[in-house]
């Protein structure tokens, strides 16, 4: 292979490894060949019927892309195909607003007159990808019928209980009737399967399956005693004519009654209202599977098997299932209540959390509480209200978001349902539902969504659009635009089987021909179509880029848009379009890459001057032309006079956390760069760098200099700065009070010196002045002698001289 090939596959390579192609949109990479395809392949998507908009050599597959990228790519917005999805409400009758009448109500409207959810049909055309949304009002109404059902484990363990039972139509009647005054109840018993080992099948037991002298009624699955009624007194009459059974093991049959009250409708009487079931026992239960223990193995049909109100089919089917019954109590709102004694109650709380709007009551160990237990479980079921939707189509998605009492808002999981809602409360729910692709083939499906426990639901019709308006108008069979071999639709041929080419005009047949071929080779080489492409019917048909934003087109599949010039490693700077290998700009750019722009604005200096009048402005950035000046602006001069000055207190707040601008620093000195050096040496010096470097020494308010360089970088401002401070250093203390001191006691020595001194001289003169003073004393006494005479001179010149 040649070396330059080699070296640019390598290039490629590398470039290709540092350039990752980004994903391409759903709509490209869907190769959609109609535009049904093209709708299908998400919410974004459109098909443009514009005759001519395929350029030279681009697939039919191209017609399909993001609407926006459609038009920017000239597609008339009147010739893009984009249907919208839709909702329409068919039925929306408003939610019964009623009160509770004592006495005799005229007018009583029947149970399917009251309304308590809206609205209750609608239809939505669902495009894939694009969600359609509506709102689901509930109000919980008032005074709204009531069917319970008391079912009642009659095994021998609940001999004390069914004497409290006896009692209680009556009694719940006149409870129920403070709720609603159309209440109705029944009342069904069950034991066990009538098969080993769950009973004993000896003749006698099977007559009286209790010990001693009991008198028990024979072992039984289930029967329904009393079907739902108002009268509480016929309630009372035929439980009290009840009898208590017997069977073998501890877990009862519990399941086959409850099967059996949920599915025979008619002959519970179930009525479409609020619909209770209480399950009343001592013991646990038994469930699918249970059954092979008496070679049963036919798992439950969950069918009605009422013969005469007796369970017949317990012998020949299975338990059912905890899901099998889960799923029969939802399709007919039934709302079980289980009563069961303290010590069975984490079993049936395990089992309420398998059961939606379920709910489990302690009963006493006689049954006497009975009443208040149905009476709360009641109010804890009706508080709450729970959406469910039946099976959605495959594809389908639904979300549900609601807004409960006092302004709580729910979404995802918890977004179906509303806690804590008393009667006469109103909550919202939104519901968006999705669809992805064409379901079901785009037949219509219908899906319904109901509140758990309640018999109204929403009946919704799904209308998918799979198919674009243009396939159903000016379709035209046998165009000639296609050649007669294909149908003209949505501005594009359709081929029959066996056709090829854009009109259609080959056949599948004669694609490889050497006349074809030549007619797909650019100047006669020997690359059909640039090897970027496959020659189809004469007519090159690029092929596609694994990221389906990059295309080929042209002729010959010679152009690309991909292979232009890069800036900022973006395709033509980012600020242009490449087409055929070339870039075309966006106005104000220029440049093989686009990356030149012809806006001066960033050239702008703070005095309005190009460059500040000392550069020229080149594709949006300054060229400096006075080596001085630097910046983006060629405003910054880092060795003209003030530099040093100006930057002085930014410097000091940044480097040493003190000054005038130390509050404000973060704010006002984020500028330049800060780099710290150990000592003056280690500063840059005027050589160090091709730019200028200036040198600065300042002094802080205490006397001490800092040392700090100056530069700009290109666009980026640099400082240096020596981390210590140089300050002056203080006085020696010790010296200076030890000369203090010795200057004291050396001027006190020579006060007292002095002082001695003069006191020396004063005795001096006083002495002086003594013999002085006694030598004229003297003196006077010899002139006295020779004024008296010389005989007195003569005495006491030796009286003195005797002394």
């Amino acid at each position: 292979m040649d070396l330059k090939v080699i070296l640019i596959s390598l290039l490629l390579g590398v470039f290709c490894y540092c350039n990752p192609q980004k994903e391409g949109n759903e709509c490209i990479s869907a190769n959609a060949k109609h535009c049904g395809e093209c709708i299908q392949a998400g919410a974004k998507c459109g098909w443009c019927e514009q005759e001519d908009f395929l350029k030279q050599g681009e697939a039919l597959s191209t017609r399909c892309d993001e609407v926006e990228s459609l038009k920017e790519r000239g597609c008339n917005d009147s010739q893009i195909q984009n249907p919208i999805g839709k909702k329409s409400i068919i039925t929306n009758k408003p939610v019964t607003n009623r009160k509770k009448v004592t006495g005799v109500e005229t007018n009583k409207p029947k149970p399917e007159e009251i309304t308590q959810i809206q609205p209750q049909k609608l239809r939505l055309n669902l495009r894939s990808g694009q969600p359609q949304s509506f709102d689901l009002k509930f109000k919980r109404a008032e005074d709204y019928p009531i069917d319970l059902y008391y079912l009642m484990d009659l095994s021998y363990s609940m001999k004390d209980d069914l004497e409290n039972v006896k009692n209680l139509g009556t009694s719940l009647m006149l409870e129920m009737k403070k709720i609603t005054s159309d209440f109705h109840i029944g009342f069904g018993s069950f034991v066990e399967k009538t098969v080993m080992p769950y009973i004993s099948t000896t003749p006698s037991k099977l007559l009286n399956p209790c010990t001693g002298d009991q008198n028990c009624t024979s072992p039984f699955s289930y029967k329904n005693v009393l079907s739902l009624t108002s009268d509480g007194n016929m309630f009372n009459s035929l439980v009290g004519k009840q009898q208590i059974s017997g069977n073998l093991d501890s877990p009862e049959g519990g399941f086959d009654a409850i099967m059996q009250v949920a599915v025979c409708g008619k002959e519970i009487g179930w009525r479409n209202v609020t619909r209770l079931l209480v399950f009343s026992t001592d013991a646990g239960f038994h469930f699918a599977g249970d059954g092979k223990l008496g070679g049963i193995v036919l798992p439950n049909d969950g069918k009605c098997h009422l013969e005469d109100n007796v369970y017949t089919m317990s012998h020949y089917y299975d338990y059912p299932s905890i899901a099998h019954l889960v799923q029969k109590l939802s399709d007919n709102n039934i709302q079980t209540i289980f009563a069961v004694t303290e010590e069975f109650q984490p079993v049936y709380q395990e089992l309420k959390n398998l059961i939606p709007k379920s709910a489990v009551g302690t009963l006493s160990a006689n049954s006497s509480n009975v009443i208040n237990l149905i009476i709360d479980a009641y109010n804890s079921l009706s508080s709450e209200v729970i959406l469910d939707n039946s099976k959605l189509p495959e594809g389908v998605e639904i979300e549900y978001k609601s807004q409960c009492k006092n302004g709580v808002v729910n979404d995802k999981d918890d977004g179906r349902k509303c806690s804590n809602i008393s009667i006469g409360d109103e909550v919202n729910f939104n519901i968006t539902v999705t669809s992805k692709g064409c379901p079901n083939d785009g037949k219509s499906e219908t899906i319904k969504i109901k509140p758990l426990g309640f018999t109204e639901e929403v009946e919704i019709i799904l209308n998918f659009i799979c198919d674009c308006q243009c396939q159903n108008n000016d379709v035209v069979k046998k165009s000639e635009k296609c050649s007669l071999n294909g149908t003209f639709e949505c501005g594009a041929c359709r081929c029959f089987e066996g056709r090829v080419g854009r009109n259609c005009e080959c056949s599948s047949n004669d694609m490889a021909t050497d006349d074809m071929d030549q007619t797909c080779r650019k100047d006669n080489s020997t690359d059909i179509c640039s090897n970027n492409g496959e020659c189809v019917c004469g007519t090159c048909e690029c092929k596609k880029r694994p990221n389906p934003e990059e295309r080929y087109s042209g002729q010959f599949c010679e152009c690309d848009n991909f292979n232009c010039d890069r800036s900022g490693n973006k395709l033509c700077g980012g600020n242009g379009r490449c087409v055929c290998r070339e870039c075309i700009c966006d106005p104000m750019w220029s440049g093989r890459a686009c990356d030149c722009s012809l806006d001066n604005s960033t050239c702008l200096a703070t005095n309005k001057q190009i460059c500040n009048g000392r550069g020229r402005c080149e594709c949006g950035v300054c060229k400096c032309t006075d080596p001085k000046f630097q910046g983006p602006t060629c405003e910054t001069c880092p060795t003209c006079p003030g530099v040093c000055a100006e930057h002085k207190l930014c410097v000091q707040c940044r480097a040493f956390g003190t000054g005038e601008k130390m509050k404000t620093c973060k704010e006002e000195c984020s500028y330049f760069n800060l780099i710290t050096v150990k000592d003056r040496n280690k500063l840059p010096q005027p050589n160090d760098y091709p730019y200028p470097v200036m040198h600065c020494k300042e002094r802080d308010a205490n006397d001490c200099w800092f040392y700090y360089t100056y530069a700009v970088n290109d666009t980026e401002r640099e400082v240096h700065v020596v981390d210590k401070l140089d300050c002056p250093s203080g006085p020696d203390i010790i010296p200076i009070v030890a000369g203090v001191v010795a200057g004291i006691v050396l001027i006190g020595l020579a006060l007292l010196l002095i002082w001695k001194l003069l006191m020396i001289i004063h005795d001096r003169r006083e002495f002086a002045k003594f013999e002085k003073e006694k030598m004229n004393a003297k003196w006077d006494t010899v002139n006295s002698v020779d004024f008296f005479g010389n005989a007195m001179h003569s005495e006491h010149s030796w009286t003195f001289s005797g002394e």
